[in-house]
């Protein structure tokens, strides 16, 4: 009768590696927010929000009143679409200006759209202060500094 005796060591290294691949095979589906900005059709600003807040700066100079801003933000778990969503507008110190609030989607059409109009006037009626948008949904409800507008 002929007997096999296995290395203990390689056992242990055979072990680790098929656990190590069974756990690296599965795709996880948690990440970070993220939100993109459109003109119209054409992209302004694509962020995830751990990158640097001096990034977030939107240039709307060259705008039309007819002009609309849409904004997709993206929760990092699903469903991906946050619910009671909302846009404020604030000045530097931090006051709101203007709020918009969407209602809840489940369709294709995820976007939130501000006239451009809208944000002109309140560049108008407050010259001097830096204007930003701050998302808030019931997920965020802390809030969330999208950009700073450049006008």
């Amino acid at each position: 009768m002929q007997s096999t005796t296995f290395n203990r060591p390689f056992v242990k290294l055979f072990t680790l590696v098929v656990c190590c691949l069974s756990v690296l095979s599965f795709t996880t589906k948690l990440g970070l927010d993220s939100y993109e900005i459109y003109l119209n059709s054409r992209l302004l600003l694509k962020q995830s929000v751990n990158q640097p807040l001096d990034l977030r700066k939107l240039q709307l100079n060259r705008t039309a009143a007819g002009d609309q801003l849409r904004i997709y933000y993206r929760h990092c778990h699903t469903p991906n679409v946050g619910t009671d969503r909302s846009l404020i507008i604030k000045d530097g110190k931090g006051h709101a200006l203007k709020k918009w609030t969407f209602t809840n989607v489940s369709g294709s059409d995820l976007g939130m759209v501000i006239p451009v109009k809208e944000l002109l006037r309140l560049k108008k009626e407050n010259p001097q202060q830096e204007l930003r948008i701050h998302y808030f949904s019931r997920e965020l409800s802390k809030g969330e500094m999208l950009a700073s507008l450049r006008f």
